[in-house]
């Protein structure tokens, strides 16, 4: 089992890597909260098409907890994109990094508060082996960039970001026992209801840039990859061996996002991205290995 959530999480953590390049390619093709909304849009037309025998299934389920599936759409799904996307308008793509790769720190931090389950020193050690990886990562091998960034409203947005996400996370511990399928279908359609207000705004501040063909590729790649598969595989990792050691996996977008940066778009490699790599690989591997034990009955 644990081998299997090792494989989901690295492939959430790739495709969630590979949005941040689509991010990057949407620019002048599709705007954020187009994006945001037509990802969702896409992902509830596949529901539909192929998930909705079991949706029926598992209804009464749903009906009873529909507030719940839909607040975990709301926040996990569409709230943080939209504080990631509105930060990015005001600070450096370094500074998003950077903080997004505090939120395993605060799952660590929302499961010993709520929960009293404590991180182990071999897991608090990973963590900050992971955050060098994703800082050499962030500051392109050059520490000395690091002194030179400043806080400024973006970064507090973002930092809001990484408490939701990581609320978020933490919160899946509640949720409600239904197939995956299921359990999808309502934080999709509550992430699209909640991102048509954000496309309303952007389209009145007429800053809204509806997809070209390029943009449509790309709209169908945040949908089905990082909106509805990765979504699916980082809540059965979560299930099978717990927010804290599932977290850890999300310092690994920001180096699966440049290495698929340079096979994509021609960015070039250099030796700092395979010690990233490495780093944070290496910081999974020793909190995994230095893990609380479970108790045995």
């Amino acid at each position: 089992m644990t081998t299997r959530a090792y494989l989901y999480l690295c492939i959430t953590s790739l495709f969630w890597g590979g949005n941040s390049v689509a991010g990057k390619l949407a620019v002048g093709h599709v705007s954020p909260m187009v994006l945001t909304t037509f990802r969702w849009v896409v992902a509830l037309l596949i529901i539909l098409a192929f998930m909705m025998p079991q949706v029926k299934r598992d209804w009464p389920v749903i009906r009873k907890h529909w507030l719940q599936l839909l607040l975990y759409g709301v926040f996990g799904f569409t709230a943080f994109n939209a504080l990631l996307y509105t930060a990015l308008g005001h600070t450096s793509a370094i500074n998003a990094v950077i903080e997004q790769a505090g939120i395993p720190m605060l799952i660590f931090v929302f499961n010993f508060l709520l929960f009293r389950i404590q991180a182990s020193i071999a897991q608090v050690i990973g963590f900050t082996v992971t955050l060098v990886g994703v800082l050499i990562t962030a500051a392109h091998g050059e520490f000395s960039a690091l002194a030179e960034l400043e806080f400024n409203f973006g970064d507090a947005l973002m930092l809001v970001a990484c408490i939701v996400y990581a609320a978020y996370t933490v919160s899946l511990r509640w949720k409600p026992n239904l197939h995956w399928q299921s359990f999808i279908a309502a934080p999709a359609l509550g992430a699209l209801l909640s991102a048509i207000p954000l496309l309303f705004w952007e389209v009145s501040r007429d800053v809204a840039i509806f997809p070209d063909a390029t943009g449509w590729a790309i709209v169908l790649y945040a949908g089905i990859f990082p909106s509805l598969l990765s979504q699916v595989l980082y809540v059965r990792g979560v299930e099978m061996i717990g927010a804290n050691r599932a977290g850890l996996f999300i310092n690994a977008i920001p180096v699966f996002g440049t290495l698929l940066s340079v096979l994509l778009i021609g960015e070039t490699i250099r030796p700092f991205h395979f010690v990233a790599l490495l780093l944070v690989l290496g910081g999974i591997a020793i909190a995994e290995w230095g893990r609380p034990k479970e108790k045995k009955a």
